[in-house]
């Protein structure tokens, strides 16, 4: 088994964990707790956080695979061509969630939310599914992407 297979290998696992993690939380999750009674982003925010270090740690894993193999295979001059967009949307994609989870989040995006959430409970909790259906969205459409590119 050479070095390139198992990076990988560990990419994959990291982007099936990271993704199928938040396809959960968009079509099970969300949907569940829609129809609950009481503050549903406050119990929405307890059950994610049990999620949030899964994110945090498989969302790394992916960087670090994935720049190693970029630098280590030379795969850099792929981002000058069109042909290669889905390596695009894989960086992109990986910046937004690590942004997300690593700088927003903490700073004040969860502050901003509870705020919002006192004034406009059902707004704000319908506002929470529309963006992790966009995130979803242009995940899957990256994975789908990425498959058929290296294929």
């Amino acid at each position: 088994m050479n070095e390139f297979a198992v990076l990988r290998a560990l990419h994959v696992l990291g982007v099936v964990l990271w993704i199928g993690g938040v396809a959960f939380v968009t079509t099970v999750l969300l949907p569940g707790l829609r129809h609950e009674e009481g503050d549903r982003l406050a119990r929405f925010d307890r059950l994610e956080r049990r999620f949030a270090w899964q994110a945090r740690i498989t969302t790394l894993l992916v960087g670090v695979t994935g720049f190693w193999m970029t630098g280590r295979y030379g795969l850099w001059p792929r981002f000058a061509s069109p042909e290669f967009w889905w390596m695009h949307a894989m960086v992109a994609v990986w910046v937004i969630f690590t942004l997300m989870l690593f700088v927003l989040e903490p700073a004040f995006l969860h502050r901003w939310l509870e705020a919002r959430n006192k004034r406009d409970p059902p707004g704000t909790f319908a506002l929470v599914q529309r963006l992790h259906w966009v995130l979803l969205a242009i995940s899957l459409l990256t994975v789908v992407g990425a498959v058929l590119g290296v294929h």
